[in-house]
């Protein structure tokens, strides 16, 4: 498989390294890119920067714009940073209550201006105690793109124990989905169904997530699935 595996029209996926989640949880990760009209090159929860996938995404286009979906993923922003000086980083709502040492040349608000509007669409999806996600959508490919919010972790790549405990989490193979802790978090119903209803607007019928398996086909009955608890 390709460093940069092609996932449709200027749209790219990039494995990382497997972090430990509070040092303990396994987690595969993943970088999204995609191409802008312009050329320019947006990463979206950029993973470390290996000098292979470095020089696999220079060959794509220059890095321009570097994305935090949400405040827990910060793994790469500042190694890339340091690679692409001119490149701009962008943060979640709450990015920098968390990461008050990484500057943000802008935030990612619904109702804000940013540099690639009317090729990807993003909503934050409100309404939670700890996760302040942004979701995005890559018009071209049809694509969603998820960070934590969905996860399809691989059977494949998990120890038995780690099946266990990912089976009973919800997000264990293709029919994982919201993580339980996610799901009993969100402390206004109505604020995240009405983010949801509002992604379920938009036109995509594939899937990316950072953790696990992603979807070319029947993405958005798949996201409805995920969160019934929310819209039902």
């Amino acid at each position: 498989m390709n460093i940069c595996d092609p996932f449709g029209k200027d749209i790219w996926i990039v494995d990382g390294d497997v972090v430990r989640m509070y040092g303990v949880l396994p987690f595969t990760t993943r970088m999204t890119v995609v191409r802008l009209g312009s050329g320019n090159l947006w990463l979206h929860s950029p993973v470390k920067p290996a000098p292979e996938i470095v020089s696999a995404v220079n060959a794509l286009g220059p890095v321009k714009f570097l994305v935090a979906p949400n405040k827990i993923h910060s793994l790469g922003i500042l190694p890339w940073k340091a690679k692409y000086p001119v490149a701009d980083v962008w943060g979640s709502p709450q990015f920098n209550q968390r990461h008050p040492d990484i500057s943000l040349d802008g935030v990612l608000a619904d109702d804000g201006v940013n540099p690639w509007e009317g090729e990807i669409a993003q909503q934050t999806i409100d309404g939670h105690s700890f996760l302040d996600e942004v979701v995005f959508l890559h018009k071209a490919s049809a694509t969603l793109i998820v960070t934590d919010l969905i996860q399809k972790h691989e059977q494949s790549k998990q120890t038995w124990f780690w099946k266990i405990v990912k089976g009973l989490v919800g997000v264990l193979g293709r029919k994982g989905g919201v993580p339980r802790d996610v799901q009993w978090s969100f402390h206004d119903r109505k604020a995240a169904r009405q983010s949801l209803e509002k992604i379920l607007d938009w036109e995509f019928d594939n899937l990316i997530v950072s953790h696990g398996i992603c979807l070319k086909g029947g993405a958005k009955k798949d996201v409805e699935r995920c969160f019934s608890h929310l819209l039902g």
